[in-house]
């Protein structure tokens, strides 16, 4: 099969053949139809993120059941299906008290090693070298992961569409519902619009959100947050933000701010925009040991709530996403600006290092 490759973080990547991939017991292997171009991805590739190389990146993968290994139950040869980058693996202390979302073997075996939990890659060169895996590594032809991030996918859902809710939809969907456990009602900023944010813009909207908020420094990201349900936009870079959503509000501010960058100067600009007693809801992933300068005394006196938020529940959540984008409550081509196969995933991700997708890009693989 061939595979996208991050070899170095000096380097782009290189598109090579390498052998297709088996499934051991509890896991399976999927022939890819699409993956996700993910800024996570960067700050591996930049050396921003600590991870074993090289390696195939790739984290929000859709594609058909090719083989299951053992005690696969939940799916069979020929689904179609989705799966979800973080991969719960069901007997830690953090899955078994409904933590999944902070699954401990996720993080130590793959995040931090590159493997699934046998402590073994499924990946490797031709002459036998392995290769580490980036959650499933989906940037492949193939790609194996655990069958607890697998799910089957109703018929009437695009195969290659679908394959953005493994990271886009579903980190935005644990920050909306899980953490800001938003109501009707509520008023809602949102900081940095690109393929995340626009989803938190539309999940929002979609939770009864009174007014969203969209605040970006890119105009066409403002216009695709307005189809996604935004009903104001802020241009960052031609106004004062924190004073706009002043005057919006009142001077009280939002009851929630997302912010979808992971940058220290985008999060401080939410925190700044929160009410008294609001949520600044961090979901952008910042680049290792950056550090966020806040007024303590406010967030003390006015009981602001900073908190984490990385991805979901999958085995809860992936489902009931999947119902709501059935129902049509919920549209993923809407956030999908750029379709492009697999020969031009280093060119894609270039352009996505200079800001230069529009929402979400896939790379597709033609299953």
């Amino acid at each position: 099969m061939k595979a996208a490759i991050c070899t170095d973080t000096t380097s782009p990547l290189t598109v090579e053949d390498i052998p297709i991939p088996a499934p051991r017991t509890g896991e399976v292997l999927i022939r890819t139809a699409a993956c996700g171009v993910c800024h996570t991805d960067l700050h591996v590739m930049k050396g921003e993120v600590a991870f074993p190389l090289p390696c195939v990146l790739g984290h929000e993968v859709s594609g058909v059941v090719e083989e299951v290994g053992p005690n696969v139950l939940n799916v069979k040869p020929g689904d179609r299906v989705v799966a979800s980058f973080i991969m719960p693996c069901g007997w830690c202390s953090n899955c078994t008290s409904g933590l999944e979302d902070l699954c401990s073997t996720f993080f130590a075996m793959n995040r931090l090693k590159g493997t699934l939990y046998d402590g073994e890659t499924r990946l490797h060169r031709p002459d036998g070298r392995p290769l580490s895996m980036y959650s499933m590594g989906g940037l492949a032809e193939y790609c194996v992961t655990p069958a607890t991030s697998v799910f089957a996918i109703p018929d009437a859902l695009d195969l290659v569409d679908t394959s953005i809710l493994g990271c886009s939809m579903f980190t935005a969907y644990g920050a909306v519902r899980n953490v800001a456990e938003l109501h009707a009602g509520q008023t809602v900023a949102v900081v940095a619009v690109g393929g995340v944010g626009a989803n938190i813009v539309q999940m929002a909207a979609v939770s009864g959100a009174e007014r969203v908020i969209a605040i970006d420094v890119d105009d066409d990201k403002l216009a695709l947050a307005r189809t996604m349900g935004a009903t104001h936009v802020i241009n960052s870079r031609s106004v004062d933000a924190a004073a706009v959503v002043a005057e919006m509000t009142g001077g009280a501010g939002v009851d929630v701010a997302f912010e979808a960058f992971g940058h220290k100067d985008t999060t401080r600009l939410a925190t700044d925009i929160v009410s008294d007693g609001g949520q600044v809801v961090v979901v952008g992933i910042p680049a290792a040991g950056t550090q966020l300068e806040v007024d303590l005394a406010r967030v003390v006196r006015r009981k602001i709530q900073i908190k984490g938020s990385f991805g979901a529940k999958a085995r809860r959540d992936v489902p009931a996403i999947l119902r709501l984008l059935a129902s049509g409550k919920l549209d993923l081509s809407g956030v999908i600006s750029q379709r492009v196969p697999l020969a031009e995933a280093p060119a894609i991700y270039q352009s996505l290092s200079r800001g230069e997708v529009l929402g979400r890009a896939v790379v597709t693989m033609g299953a």
